[in-house]
């Protein structure tokens, strides 16, 4: 699922609501989520799962097409977690 479908499922469910209007929560919910990973906060959203930033340090890579051995810098990547509801649908074991 897109952003877009995202946003029109939650309109065709809630006829009371614009559909701008509900383009604009979950535009503001995504930037929140964003803005909190950005200051290292770990976002939690009970069911879903969490997101968080994890650090990869400093390391000597390898170029895969040539072999030749390259500095990987050290950086920050988003990580998510799936929480326990999600992962037990997922895997048919509804609570």
């Amino acid at each position: 699922m897109i952003r877009s479908e995202l946003i029109q499922k939650i309109a065709d469910e809630n006829p009371h609501l614009y559909q701008r209007d509900v383009e604009k929560i979950v535009n503001t919910i995504f930037d929140e989520i964003v803005e909190a990973m950005a200051r290292g906060d770990r976002v939690e959203l009970r069911g879903f799962g969490a997101f968080s930033v994890k650090k990869r340090d400093a390391r000597t890579g390898r170029n895969p097409r040539t072999g030749e051995s390259v500095e990987v810098d050290e950086k920050h990547v988003p990580f998510f977690k799936t929480g326990k509801l999600l992962r037990n649908r997922l895997n048919g074991m509804e609570e």
